[in-house]
This record gives structure tokens, C-alpha cells and sequence, in this order.
């Protein structure tokens, strides 16, 4: 994997490291041949607009998250009815693929690909800003209406240099797309990708995957993986123990290694968790705020590119009809 590189002022962030506890008693047998932990990170307050996020990453750690860039869990944040909408005003993205998932509530995005949409709980979105386009996000007409929670992921796909530059679109997929599988000691929805023979039916443009686990107390669970592909957990609720006895804790992510197949899991407690991961991308990147290209030339087309309006207007995306 090649190292990525900042362009000076770039508004992207990365988190914490966390030494993980070491249990005593642990969950697993000794002699595990499972991925071993490479780092612990824990996400970051951060504000996005009016919108309260917790941060994991924001374009580091990319030899052992690619092909995904960037991780926010918005909220949880009870709404009232009539509450101002929580919101991120219209800005561009080039290069990547914001994906949104909501836990609970429901949001309302609008771009310059004249997409009105409001997206619910269970619901995944995928807007694939290729070669430039311009969104705003806030939370929905229900929560507006009715007062709610509002919980959930946007979660950035890098895309491949030879996506870069294809015709942004915007698909929202419902929960029938999603597989899900229900069994004694856990549930799983399968967002992407493949789980126990259970398929997403969400096409992606390279090898991914993204698994929303709830797992029961007592629980261990062996996830097999390709070797040759990253992987990572988010623990969204409770704690879980991974490879090593290490105690991974709420707001956690634990980033593995490469070279074995399987993520071993032990839950004391119920824990609700997303395990992602993909081919890596073997590729340089370079990232300015919401632009990830592979070169600093590309940037800077980005960039000129949002200022003449080839991306479009901010201000149309904006405005309300």
C-alpha cells in the first residue's frame, strides 16, 4: 500500500490511538489463528455543520481501511417535533463514494443532481460524487414532524484512479437490498458484500464489504475474511474482545492485519457492532477536505472545477422548493 498524503490545510482529521485493555480471563481459547490487531483508534466529538458526529477516521490509517477513507457516526441526538432541522449546508465531493446508513430517524438529502430524497431507518445510500458534485444533508421531514432519534453512519468509499473522474450519481437502496440473517447468538445486515452465504444485492465497483452485527451475550463468532483484503470493527454499543485478549470498547475502532482469514469475536455482554473492509487500493492519495484524488494536480482540478460551477450551485442546492 502507498502512504497518503495531506495537502497543507486539508480539513481532514484523523482520531485518537487507544492502547486496548488486556483481559485476564478472556473469552477465546489460547493458540487463536485468527487476524491479529494491528492499532486501536477511538473516534473524536466534532461538529459538521450544526450536526454532533463522532469521528473514527478522516483519511489516515489508509494501508488498513482502504478502499474506505473516512468514517462519522452521526448522532445519536433525540430530535423534538419542530426542532430547526440539524444540517450541513451544500458542499462538493469529488473523488468518493459518501455512503449513509440509518440506525434510526431519518435525513433528507438534496444535490446538484437534482436528487430530493428523504432516506430512512434501514435505508443506504450511495452518492458516487465521481468526477465532482455538491449535496447538503439534515435531518428529515418525519423527525421534523414527529421528534425522533437520529443515529447513523456516512461513511466515504474511496474510488479507484480509474473512477475518478466518471459522472457522479446518487442510489438509494431499501432495506429489501440489504441481506440479513438471523441466528441464536447474533443478527447481521449484510449492507455489501457477502456474509455466510447471505448476499448483498447492492453492486459495488471493486470488492467491499460492510456487515451490521448485533451480537448476544456469550457469544463467539469466527468471520471469515479474505486474507488479502483489510478489515476493521466500529463497536457502535457495548464492548467486544477480539485476537490477543484485547477489550475493544464502545466508539473503538480496532484496525487488523492482513494475512489471516478469520475475525474472532467474544461477547461477555450484548454488543452491537459494523465490520468493514475490501481490497485495498494500492494507490497514492491525496486529500483536501471532501476531494480524494491521487495526485495534487487532480486537487487542484477539483477545486477549480467547484469554483467555475461544473460541479454546480451550492446556492440551487441549498435553497428549498
Amino acid at each position: 500500500m502507498k502512504r497518503r498524503q495531506f495537502i497543507r490545510t486539508s480539513a481532514i482529521i484523523g482520531a485518537a490511538i487507544t492502547v486496548p485493555q488486556l483481559l485476564r480471563a478472556s473469552g477465546f481459547p489460547g493458540g487463536g489463528h485468527g487476524r491479529k490487531v494491528y492499532q486501536v483508534i477511538t473516534a473524536n466529538r466534532n461538529m459538521v455543520g450544526t450536526l454532533p458526529v463522532l469521528r473514527a477516521f478522516a483519511g489516515d490509517h489508509n494501508d488498513y481501511v482502504s478502499p474506505y477513507v473516512f468514517l462519522d457516526e452521526f448522532g445519536p441526538v433525540m430530535m423534538d417535533p419542530r426542532q430547526k432541522p440539524l444540517r450541513v449546508d451544500a458542499h462538493p465531493h469529488a473523488g468518493i463514494i459518501p455512503t449513509t446508513y440509518f440506525l434510526s430517524g431519518n435525513g433528507h438529502h438534496r444535490d446538484s443532481l437534482n436528487y430530493d430524497l428523504q432516506i430512512g431507518k434501514g435505508d443506504f445510500m450511495m452518492f458516487s460524487s465521481g468526477r465532482g458534485a455538491i449535496h447538503m444533508e439534515e435531518t428529515g421531514q418525519r423527525l421534523y414532524d414527529d421528534g425522533g432519534l437520529y443515529h447513523g453512519f456516512q461513511i466515504w468509499l474511496n474510488m479507484p484512479s480509474k473512477y475518478k473522474f466518471i459522472e457522479p450519481s446518487t442510489a438509494v437502496f431499501r432495506p429489501e437490498k440489504i441481506a440479513e440473517i438471523n441466528e441464536k447468538n447474533y443478527s447481521a445486515k449484510v449492507v455489501l458484500g457477502e456474509l455466510f452465504g447471505a448476499m448483498s444485492k447492492i453492486e459495488t465497483l471493486f470488492p467491499v464489504f460492510y456487515f451490521h452485527l448485533q451480537i448476544k451475550a456469550g457469544a463467539k463468532l469466527s468471520i471469515p475474511t479474505n486474507p488479502q483484503h483489510n478489515a476493521f470493527a466500529y463497536v457502535i454499543k457495548g464492548k467486544i474482545e477480539t485476537e490477543g485478549r484485547k477489550e475493544i470498547l464502545q466508539n473503538n475502532v480496532v484496525l487488523y492485519e492482513r494475512g489471516e482469514t478469520d475475525i474472532n469475536i467474544f461477547c461477555e455482554d450484548d454488543a452491537e457492532i459494523l465490520l468493514l473492509g475490501g481490497k485495498p487500493h494500492d494507490e497514492p492519495v491525496y486529500a483536501y477536505g471532501p476531494f480524494v484524488m491521487n495526485t495534487e494536480d487532480e486537487i487542484k482540478k477539483c477545486i477549480n472545477d467547484y469554483q467555475s460551477g461544473k460541479m454546480g450551485s451550492p446556492d440551487q442546492v441549498n435553497a428549498f422548493k
